[in-house]
């Protein structure tokens, strides 16, 4: 009998890149560690600042050619895709010709890279001009029926990102005419039917463009971004959202998911605590029993490579 998969979508090109590789190579080298099946399905985000991205705001950072190219050559060298979230919903056509954003699809131009999709303008452009991408279609459109999910199916996407309000329904779920291309959001730090979602995303858009901007202004001709505060997404973690109806446990992915034909899982948090997204990475991926091993070989390891520095009391002379 075939293994159950069991695809995970990973958070962070830029920011989690160095976690993503070690949990790859953990992967390969531990994989008694692992429950059953586990395989990872993307590294998505975006290469900041990159004015397509939606879905979280990302501005103190930039990246050059070098960190594009090798990042995307070294995570396709492990048959990982990377998937760009390019979800900003008030793209225009002026915006298509960004040259930032047009040279990160030329890296990823290979024929095994993705985009996660929003805006249909940005997505007719996309489709004419990079054939060669698979295309997804993202949760921030909030598809609430089934018949709607359905029809998403019907269009050219490999994958079809569930509204997060839908998980644990069956009566929806029961009904997918494709349930092995749906994607579901097995940790959403958001609560359960968020009345300012979509006004978030167009947010968001808004201040990425406010960021690119201000990079060609003087200090003191800057616009200020008012940030975004939430009592839920900004605070919560694995550990505070477990009693959400929208919450996935690890058992029933395997116990429910899995046998209804729902294999890919996408876990939130390109802009995640790093320690936080290390215990959402073991909890959801790990064995119980080798929990505590793993969280802490990531650890030492992520010290080992600087990525996380604890700092030591300096040495001082007794006077």
């Amino acid at each position: 009998m075939e293994k159950a998969k069991a695809r995970f979508h990973l958070p962070g090109l830029r920011f989690n890149y160095p976690l993503n590789m070690m949990w790859s190579s953990l992967l390969e080298e531990k994989p008694e560690w692992f429950r059953e099946g586990v395989e990872i399905g993307s590294f998505f985000g975006c290469f900041p600042v990159a004015l397509w991205n939606g879905g979280r705001l990302i501005q103190h950072d930039q990246c050059d050619r070098a960190f594009i190219e090798n990042a995307v050559k070294n995570i396709n060298a492990r048959g990982i895709p990377v998937r760009y979230t390019f979800t900003n919903p008030l793209i225009t056509k002026a915006d298509l010709d960004d040259p930032y954003c047009n040279f990160c699809m030329d890296v990823a131009n290979n024929g095994m890279n993705e985009v996660m999709i929003m805006s249909p303008v940005l997505e007719e452009y996309l489709r004419e001009k990079y054939p060669n991408f698979a295309y997804n279609s993202s949760t921030c459109k909030e598809l609430k029926s089934v018949d709607d999910i359905n029809r998403e199916f019907e269009k050219d996407y490999k994958y079809v990102v569930l509204d997060y309000n839908l998980n644990n329904h069956w009566e929806y779920l029961s009904a997918l005419t494709h349930p092995e291309r749906l994607e579901v959001l097995v940790n959403t730090l958001c609560e359960p039917a968020c009345p300012r979602r979509g006004e978030h995303y167009r947010q968001i858009a808004k201040d990425q463009k406010t960021v690119l901007l201000n990079r060609k202004l003087p200090p003191d001709k800057q616009i200020p971004i008012k940030e975004w505060f939430c009592k839920y997404g900004e605070f919560n973690c694995v550990w505070t959202i477990q009693d959400y109806p929208t919450f996935i446990k690890p058992e029933d992915i395997w116990e429910k998911y899995i046998p209804a034909g729902i294999v890919n899982f996408k876990i939130e948090g390109r802009t995640a605590n790093l320690f936080s997204l290390v215990d959402t990475y073991c909890y959801f991926m790990i064995k119980p029993e080798y929990f505590g091993e793993a969280r802490l070989f990531l650890l030492k390891n992520l010290q080992a490579s600087r990525v996380i520095h604890v700092s030591r009391p300096k040495p001082a002379p007794f006077v």
